[in-house]
């Protein structure tokens, strides 16, 4: 199974917004502790998912970056991603590892102990853990559960949690604390004026 990295690039399709300007941005700074996770509107078409995870899975090659596809597996499996992640309204855990298969990343989202050890037992490489503070780069989440809420979900599991969601380099050092292996993040990368050194910024706080 592929390495993870701590710091996860959530691709943001919003209108004018450059998913992969951010990556190629990124991609040196960051390099082995990147991830990057294929998200596109659900107002996507299959293809167009298919076209920007390719060109992901390219991009990230020469520097052994894991590249996942998030909600659809059809496609990471399509794509030659690393591997996946699931959310809520998406298949099962069980399932989702089933169709990937026992060496891929499956990752899942959690926000509370009992929900998170139920997908790690299910079979879940990793967890997403959030939203830790409010954000606008998704719509219909539920209330933030802050660092406190992260612990929680750290001390009941035995993989990597990711924190998601409002995540800034401001607030990194507290979700480490709180015993975060990494964060997640979409807005704070692809509208920065500079993703590179916001991403350095981040994995500064990352490796404290």
């Amino acid at each position: 199974m592929p390495s993870l990295g701590r710091l996860h690039l959530i691709t943001d399709t919003r209108p004018g917004r450059d998913p992969l300007a951010v990556l190629r941005a990124v991609l040196p700074v960051a390099r082995t502790e990147l991830v990057v996770q294929v998200r596109v509107e659900d107002t996507a078409t299959d293809r167009e998912a298919y076209d920007l995870a390719r060109r992901v899975v390219g991009l990230c090659a020469p520097y052994g970056v894991t590249c996942l596809v998030n909600d659809r597996l059809h496609v990471a499996l399509a794509a030659g991603a690393a591997g996946g992640h699931v959310g809520a309204d998406d298949l099962p855990v069980d399932a989702a590892r089933r169709v990937l298969g026992p060496d891929s990343v499956l990752g899942a989202t959690a926000r509370e102990p009992v929900s998170a050890v139920a997908a790690v037992n299910a079979g879940a490489s990793y967890l997403g853990v959030g939203p830790c503070h409010a954000t606008t780069t998704k719509d219909g989440l539920p209330p933030a559960i802050g660092a406190a809420g992260v612990r929680a979900v750290v001390e009941a599991v035995n993989v990597p949690v990711i924190a998601i969601g409002g995540v800034t380099a401001e607030g990194v050092p507290a979700l480490r604390a709180a015993g975060a292996y990494g964060v997640a993040l979409v807005g704070a990368l692809s509208g920065a004026a500079d993703p590179a050194c916001v991403a350095a910024e981040l994995l500064r706080g990352l490796s404290c």
